[in-house]
């Protein structure tokens, strides 16, 4: 490869670091596995970028921007291992993390208990401070009062401290004041107001989302840091950005004042990186399917945008911001095959994780799991897994799969393959069902879409879930296994500005100007933000969405603005698009009562230089590189192998076959056919189906 300007995209996972080097003036891929170091994982990151760039032939020199993400601060959430935090709030509302929405958290289980808070009671203090909601103060801090609550934070350790009163993420002077004040006491110690990191209306949504900052941030900026030490002894000087939740990136600075912003960015780039591999097949409707070791991660893109949600979750914490709407299922190339005391046969969501792993893994590992499953039945080659690197027990598996086979009553001398093809046809009834609830809550018809398979166990598994859900396309990327690493060098610079003012459209003009005042007012801080993210941004494009609702109902429905709107905002417009959007859930629209918006957002996109991806030279007449036994339907069957790397554009391979690749396997069950299109990707169609391809 020639020594060109190039960038690296890095998704460090539980079991491995992913790399994928871009060569910009070829479009030319290189890419790269590293075994993770969980202790430390910018060690990973700095073990990982030399062979890289010996394999892409170029000097540190021709790096220009690295793109980095990782599941470092979800995991600390998750794991309780972060900062220790205290809270100011006003006077009264000590218990607003143990009140939370005050749900059960099981309705048909009283003794289930509710998550521990990330700050516990005796370190939530309180102030007499406090902001009626038409922004009339009603209270200041007493005489003292800052000066004591201060000394009580440092006696007790404190890493970090939240500010979160009444009304400020309409009001936000008061609480400015309290912590301007507590800055100056605390001298090291960060102080974060909740209207600064998140200012939109409901208290305890915007509580947990400033806690969890301050809660990882200590980590995010050591972690950064040290990433950025490492990186400079490896004398590369390009700038590092961090993949964001929303699908874009973030400078490193940014990252580090809110890492809020990147906690759970992993899933999203995979699915950035999907509609940019799908954009030369003609589907902008696509279900992306990431399958890893773990679990399968799930999500919908149309018009060529990912689908995005502000009601998501990290454990049992809500999460407002928004996210690249992806939905975890616990059905991965780990999970566990089981089988319950009624003697029904159960797939997860327990994980056999890396550690010990699979049986066939040969590393202590007792219980069968799916890719147990994939090797019986012999959808991957005991020889061929991680190109070669790793070998396989098949007899291990078998033993397994026999005890499984016992207990659902298979018999027989292929008891142990049957029992595997069983426990795969669970697995994808798993994926079905999720898929189908998903798309049912949208009002979508699932047989409208592509899917779109990745991960390590995707393009193996993507085939028959396809086949069970009515699907007629599955696209496989050229890099299926390092996606979410190659979607992070895809994406564009992105951040979400929001404001919580409720406004009423039969309150007439008035309501129409302050929405119109606030697009203006948050246009203008998208602007001044985007200037400091760096050189290699383009003009920096804006799109608008409004939580939107009927008078008097509970709940909103979010609604993408156009441009035209977003600069002349009218009730017509506005409310013709949220009728549209009720009655595409709920079948139905309502004339008759008032529309509100509540709540309105802008996130603004500084486009990053467009990396062209490298096209295939056209041939025909690959001829399979070996043949080798394959159960699929209950019996054994003679199935070509080919090797991908010998494909070129344009050629077509008929199922029943299987083609491999050095980091995963594609399956094409009987009456299936895949092509192989311009730039790689795998067409994988059903025959005599012709696929919708919608807008």
């Amino acid at each position: 490869m020639a020594k060109h300007r190039c960038r690296i995209g890095i998704d460090v996972g539980g079991t491995f670091t992913d790399f994928v080097l871009a060569n910009m003036a070829t479009g030319e891929l290189t890419r790269y596995k590293e075994p993770s170091v969980p202790a430390d994982p910018s060690k990973s990151v700095e073990r990982g970028l030399p062979p890289l760039m010996e394999l892409a032939g170029v000097e540190p020199e021709n790096v220009e921007l690295i793109v980095h993400g990782t599941t470092l601060l979800v995991n600390a959430i998750i794991q309780r291992k972060g900062a220790k935090v205290a809270l100011v709030v006003s006077k009264g509302h000590r218990g607003i993390l143990e009140i939370g929405r005050a749900r059960l958290a099981n309705s048909y289980d009283f003794t289930v208990q509710k998550e521990e808070p990330l700050v516990k009671r005796n370190l939530i203090y309180e102030t007499e401070s406090r902001t009626m909601a038409d922004g009339t103060i009603i209270g200041r801090p007493a005489r003292g009062e800052l000066k004591a609550v201060a000394e009580q934070i440092k006696a007790q350790d404190i890493e970090a401290v939240t500010i979160l009163l009444l009304h400020s993420y309409a009001h936000p002077e008061m609480e400015q004041l309290v912590a301007a004040d507590l800055r100056k006491r605390l001298g090291k110690i960060p102080v974060t107001e909740s209207a600064h990191i998140w200012p939109e209306r409901r208290e305890f949504e915007r509580s947990l989302i400033a806690i969890m900052n301050a809660y990882v941030n200590p980590l995010m900026t050591a972690y950064l840091n040290l990433l950025t030490k490492r990186v400079e002894g490896l004398n590369i000087k390009a700038p590092i950005y961090i993949t964001a939740n929303n699908g874009g990136t973030l400078s490193i600075d940014t990252a580090r004042d809110r890492p809020i912003d990147t906690i759970l960015s992993g899933p999203a780039s995979g699915v950035v990186a999907a509609t940019e591999a799908a954009a030369v097949t003609g589907n902008k409707r696509l279900i992306t399917v990431d399958m890893g070791g773990t679990s399968c991660d799930m999500a919908v893109t149309q018009g060529g945008e990912p689908e995005y949600t502000t009601q998501t979750h990290v454990g049992d914490f809500p999460l407002v911001l928004p996210v690249v709407n992806v939905s975890a299922i616990g059905a991965g190339g780990g999970s566990i095959v089981w089988v319950d005391p009624q003697g029904v046969l159960k797939v997860g969501p327990q994980s056999a994780g890396a550690d010990p792993g699979p049986v066939c893994y040969d590393q202590g590992g007792t219980q069968p799991t799916v890719t147990d499953c994939y090797l019986l039945t012999g959808f991957i080659h005991p020889d061929h897994f991680l190109g070669g690197r790793m070998h396989l027990d098949r007899k291990g598996a078998n033993k397994a799969l026999e005890e499984i086979a016992k207990k659902i009553g298979i018999k027989g001398p292929d008891r142990a393959v049957k029992a595997a093809e069983a426990a795969l046809q669970v697995t994808t009834a798993i994926m079905s069902t999720e898929l189908y609830k998903g798309l049912a809550q949208r009002g979508e018809d699932p047989r409208d879409f592509a899917l779109m398979a990745y991960g390590g166990a995707g393009p193996t598994q993507g085939n028959l879930l396809a086949q069970e859900a009515r699907l007629t396309q599955i696209i496989v990327p050229p890099a299926p296994s390092v996606f979410c690493a190659m979607g992070a060098i895809l994406a564009d610079v992105k951040r979400d500005y929001v404001r919580s003012n409720h406004l009423k459209f039969a309150e007439g003009k008035q309501a129409i100007k302050d929405l119109a005042t606030i697009f203006r007012t948050l246009e203008k801080d998208a602007k001044a933000w985007i200037k400091t993210e760096g050189k290699l941004l383009g003009k920096a494009e804006f799109t608008a969405t409004v939580d939107m609702r009927y008078a008097g109902q509970a709940f909103d429905l979010q609604v993408i603005i156009d441009d035209k709107l977003r600069s002349k905002p009218t009730v017509e417009g506005l409310s013709e698009l949220f009728h549209i959007e009720h009655e595409k859930i709920y079948g139905f629209r309502d004339l008759e009562s008032g529309v509100e918006v509540t709540t309105e957002r802008v996130q603004v996109t500084g486009k990053i230089p467009p990396i062209t991806l490298p096209k295939l030279k056209r041939k025909k007449g690959t001829k399979a590189a070996e043949r080798r036994k394959v159960f699929y339907e209950g019996k054994f069957r003679n199935v070509p192998i080919y090797h991908r790397n010998e494909l070129g554009a344009g050629e077509v391979i008929k199922g029943p076959a299987i083609i491999e690749q050095s980091d995963c396997t594609i399956v094409i069950i009987p009456k299936w056919s895949a092509k192989v299109d311009g730039i790689g990707n795998l067409l994988i169609t059903a025959d005599g189906k012709k696929t919708k391809k919608k807008k």
